[in-house]
């Protein structure tokens, strides 16, 4: 693993890109190269040769340094939007990744669950080393689940409908527990399972606040395809999130705008 220097309110202590292979293995996977800052593309590129590069979802904390990064290494890359996908140096075309896909590079096998929530794009990646145990699995989670705190779900596409549908499918995970997450930002997740329970129970909790604030404010969530007023998702944001601190409030409110739409279709 190797953390980029860009902290920040959204990004922790800074994104973390991960650096994948099999014992013995020659190549590299790089899962999020992370933002275009030299130095850190610098030390992804020197632990090549490399490749794979595989992106977990469109934010520019963890893609907007892929393009630089493919040049410096000739490395082809991948991701579930087609933007994120593009030839190595001399080869042929690559596809946007696909829920359930397996993919074999450096000595690995890489299961793509199809995540969304955070983002509509956003992927979590099951690695294992074949022939060995299990229990030997990891499982990179991107922005979805994260080592400290909860993740946002980002506008314009994030979901909670996905989301609780993304946590529920890592929950049944067929691999002995407890498995180790590998978060986008944040140190690593001891126990992936109690992580994701903690996850589910608390954006329960936060949709009860929000359902509380509706109550109070005397009004109901728009229905499916009618406008959210911003006055009120401002209302339901300042009420639910009081205590945070300003710099996050925009995540807050983004996460507020999915609830509403949430509730506004059950």
């Amino acid at each position: 693993m190797l953390r980029a220097d860009n902290p920040g309110p959204m990004t922790l202590d800074g994104t973390r890109s991960y650096v994948l292979r099999a014992p013995g293995a020659p190549g590299c996977v790089v899962v999020d190269p992370g933002p275009a800052l030299e130095p850190h593309l610098g030390a992804l590129g020197a632990a090549g040769p490399v490749d794979l590069v595989l992106v977990t979802h469109r934010h520019a904390d963890h893609t907007g340094g892929l393009a630089p990064f493919r040049e410096l290494t000739g490395a082809p890359s991948r991701g579930a939007l087609p933007e994120f996908c593009a030839a190595g140096a001399g080869g042929a075309a690559v596809e946007p990744l696909a829920d359930g896909e397996i993919i074999s590079a450096a000595g690995l096998r890489i299961e793509v669950l199809g995540t969304p929530g955070h983002t509509a794009d956003s992927v979590c990646l099951v690695v294992s080393v074949p022939d060995e145990p299990a229990s030997a699995s990891v499982v990179l989670t991107g922005d979805t689940v994260l080592g400290r705190g909860t993740t946002v779900l980002a506008e314009p596409d994030g979901s909670l409908r996905d989301y609780l549908a993304s946590l529920d499918r890592l929950s049944a995970l067929d691999l002995p527990a407890p498995v180790l997450g590998l978060p986008g930002h944040g140190p690593v997740i001891p126990d992936l399972g109690a992580a994701v329970r903690a996850y589910r129970a608390h954006r329960l909790e936060r949709l009860d606040q929000v359902r509380s604030a509706l109550a109070t404010l005397g009004t109901q969530p728009p229905g499916a395809g009618d406008p959210l007023p911003e006055e009120l998702l401002d209302a339901v944001t300042s009420a639910v999130y009081a205590d945070v601190d300003p710099s996050v409030l925009p995540a807050a409110r983004s996460s507020v705008r999915a609830q509403l739409d949430y509730l506004g279709r059950c």
